[in-house]
């Protein structure tokens, strides 16, 4: 089948591309260095001609307020106007677990909208919710440095690696669409500031982890679930030290 990604030059998406195009089916990378782009609408038409599925795993390069939302709204809202147009019978997307219990946060508010355009489309669509990737414990922490010191809350996190998200997401591609959520999470549940504090210890990184119940993450306070899956999540299989062990 001809899929098309959205976002398909980036960490998620070369490595959808990689693997579809070795499952046999025409991977297409969508993006602006490719002559795509969601938010004019340039190049959409010709890329999705003929194409049978599009994933989106396309991400705000801001998540500041307005810009965030304005990039989901924009950017979906544009894509799936094309892939009516086109035909396409089965529109994926990627997402974050948590996502909906997260409304302090601009980033997720965005994503939530996100969502809905999609659920409202009337185009058949599968959304995988992911957990945190491990190539995303530097970005977390970075959001929360203040000074030399890192400020999280002591609550649930059970990340993933990116090549078992883009695995996910193209069994969701390659799938009957659901017309709903499915999530996939890795095989350990850490707490978040314990988890950052070795990370950054492995890595020869001095800065200082403080636990705070209070620390927000990208704009919202957490529960101690707010970022852990369901009872029903595909749980993947690699674990973090091996994953880390293998950076150095």
């Amino acid at each position: 089948m001809k899929v098309v990604v959205v976002g398909g030059t980036g960490l998620i998406g070369s490595k959808l591309v990689a693997k579809l195009t070795e499952q046999g089916h025409e991977a297409v990378p969508a993006a602006p260095n490719t002559g795509v782009n969601t938010l004019t609408g340039e190049g959409l038409a010709e890329v999705l001609r003929g194409a049978d599925v599009v994933v989106d795993v396309s991400n705000s390069p801001s998540f500041e307020k307005d810009a965030v939302m304005e990039f989901f709204r924009t950017s979906t809202t544009n894509l799936l106007k094309a892939e009516a147009e086109a035909g396409v019978t089965h529109h994926v997307a990627l997402s974050v677990v948590g996502t909906e219990r997260l409304p302090e946060s601009d980033y997720f508010r965005a994503k939530v909208a996100q969502e809905e355009l999609i659920k409202e489309s009337g185009i058949p669509y599968s959304i995988v919710h992911a957990t945190q990737f491990f190539e995303f414990m530097a970005g977390i922490a970075a959001s929360s440095t203040v000074g030399d010191t890192v400020h999280l809350a002591p609550v649930g996190i059970q990340p993933i690696a990116a090549d078992e998200v883009a695995a996910a997401v193209g069994r969701a591609a390659t799938g009957a669409p659901v017309n709903g959520v499915v999530e996939v999470a890795g095989p350990e549940a850490f707490q978040l500031d314990e988890l950052l504090r070795d990370t950054l210890a492995a890595q020869n990184d001095s800065r200082t982890v403080v636990t705070d119940p209070h620390a927000p993450y990208f704009g919202a306070e957490l529960q101690e679930t707010s970022l852990l899956p369901g009872p029903d999540a595909h749980i993947a299989e690699t674990r973090f030290a091996d994953w880390l062990a293998a950076q150095a």
